[in-house]
């Protein structure tokens, strides 16, 4: 059954219907086309997009288990104008690829239907359903991804930026003073290797005006940037002998695990021992440290949420460590960060399920999600003061992987810039 237009733009017909061929939509009567209104409990569909498989496959890896949580919480439903609304969420997996997130973004859009969009996990997944939530004209919330690519890498304009899709995280400048303040230890250089592949994330850090060069040579730092390389590339020969060359100290990027994987083999094997190895994205996860063995510790990375953030859920009440406790619990498997902004998601839907003014009117919605201003598992979501429209910011902290026991924890070893997130311990050089 066809669902309520989603903005009269084009002679009456939503764009959405003229996308499916509208005429037969048109043709159904009005009372059958609005019919959800009436109802005893009207349903709401949330469509989710994230990388369950492929080498992005670690951010969505606690998916299903916060999904049954969210699933229960919203079991009885959410109230909206003293009327009780069913939600029902509909998951796709992006499979890590943008062509294949574009594609199911798709299908949620104008094969489910759904009402609003959420997704997560990179420019490779978050900008390609972002855009097409934009031309369908359906609201849409995303994160895990830095605000820089999620924003320029889809050609937005500050003055203007996007109707239908907002984002909440950090951006590169949180990164970069996350990094630098990790990296101000005594006795270590301040000689840079930088390993940024030739894609959405390795091209915003890597650029000249918007990534790491400038503000890092503004700290008194040397960057040596090789250059591009090809995602899943089998040799970094050109690049260790480019930092041995130039006495890197200190190797940052951006890299998915299989690439870091292969470059930390090819250092051990050709000589380069940097002190301090902080490489965004594919040091996240306790499994990929794992799969390094002994060569995983003492890697640093970005942390955005652990189970020692000072913030609570404004959907269940729990706290970071409540939250990451029933994760282990449940799975038996070490906490990860993406658990925190998961959770989030659903926190910034129930609330604009509530305070939406009506439900069956889309722009309704999508008022709703540009005026949220909510305090959440992973800091307050308010898109009233971003560093560009469509984007709230969210703090950030950095740390190192150090052996406990048969695994490795994750501590808190800088935190300058984000000081009510408290530190948990203290970098080891290499």
């Amino acid at each position: 059954m066809a669902r309520i237009s989603h903005g009269m733009k084009h002679g009456g017909v939503d764009r959405r219907t003229l996308l499916r061929g509208g005429a037969a939509a048109l043709a159904l009567p009005a009372i059958l086309r609005h019919s959800r209104a009436y109802a005893a409990t009207p349903t709401l569909k949330i469509g989710h997009v994230s990388p369950i498989t492929g080498p992005l496959a670690g951010f969505g890896e606690a998916d299903a288990h916060i999904l049954k949580g969210i699933r229960e919480t919203f079991a009885g439903g959410i109230e909206n104008n003293g009327k009780t609304w069913a939600i029902e969420i509909i998951e796709k997996d992006a499979q890590s690829n943008p062509n294949r997130a574009a594609e199911v973004a798709s299908e949620l859009l104008l094969g489910d239907e759904v009402d609003i969009l959420v997704g997560t996990a990179t420019p490779d997944v978050v900008n390609p359903i972002s855009d097409q939530a934009e031309i369908n004209e359906v609201p849409c919330i995303t994160t895990n991804c830095p605000w820089q690519p999620y924003f320029f890498g889809r050609n937005g304009d500050p003055a203007t930026g996007f109707d239908y899709t907002y984002h909440f995280f950090w951006g590169l400048e949180d990164v970069i003073g996350a990094f630098t303040d990790l990296w101000d230890q005594p006795g270590v250089g301040k000689s840079v290797g930088g390993l940024f592949p030739n894609d959405a994330d390795g091209n915003a850090w890597g650029d000249a005006n918007l990534g790491f060069p400038k503000p890092l040579a503004a700290a008194g730092f040397t960057l040596t940037d090789p250059g591009r390389y090809q995602p899943m590339s089998d040799d970094f020969s050109a690049q260790i002998s480019a930092f041995k060359e130039a006495g890197c100290e200190i190797v940052t990027g951006v890299m998915i695990p299989p690439d870091f994987a292969t470059f930390w083999s090819q250092a051990a094997q050709q000589g380069l021992n940097p002190k301090i190895v902080t490489i965004g994205k594919a040091l996240l996860f306790p499994s990929v440290i794992d799969s390094l063995g002994d060569r995983g510790d003492g890697l640093t990375t970005e942390i955005w949420w652990s189970p020692s953030h000072p913030f609570t859920s404004s959907l269940t009440g729990q706290s970071a460590r409540q939250l990451a406790d029933g994760y282990v619990e449940a799975t038996n498997r070490p906490w990860t960060q993406p658990i925190g902004f998961q959770h989030a998601l659903y926190e910034v839907v129930a609330d604009v399920v509530k305070r939406a003014a009506d439900l069956e009117d889309p722009a309704s919605i999508l008022e709703a999600v540009r005026t949220t201003s909510l305090d959440t598992m992973v800091g307050k979501v308010d898109w009233s003061n971003g560093p560009v429209r469509n984007v709230s910011k969210t703090p950030l902290v950095a740390g190192q992987w150090q052996k406990a026991g048969d695994g490795y924890d994750l501590v808190i070893t800088a935190n300058k810039h984000a000081p009510e997130i408290p530190k948990t311990g203290e970098l080891k050089l290499l």
